[in-house]
């Protein structure tokens, strides 16, 4: 275990308030929470895409990344109806 999967590990936490604003809070705190679970799964990918020292991984990151931002506009598209 190095020092990048270490961070990927302690950066699973982070999950916990991102949930609780999910579940607890207004739909625009949604989908602030949906932004933020997929910046933090990405940083987490590319730790451990850097931790098993396989560059090939660095896709998967990539493709959350983007599907992640498309994610986000399609549900603020649908959000700014209720709002």
């Amino acid at each position: 275990m190095n020092a990048f999967t270490l961070a990927a590990t302690a950066m699973l936490a982070g999950f916990l308030p991102i949930g609780w604003a999910t579940l607890c809070g207004r739909p625009i705190d949604g989908l602030a929470a949906l932004e933020l679970a997929g910046a933090l799964t990405t940083t987490i990918l590319l730790c451990l895409a850097e931790g098993f020292h396989r560059s090939s991984y660095v896709v998967v990151a990539v493709v959350c990344a983007a599907v992640t931002w498309v994610s986000g506009l399609i549900f603020a598209r649908f959000l700014g109806r209720h709002i």
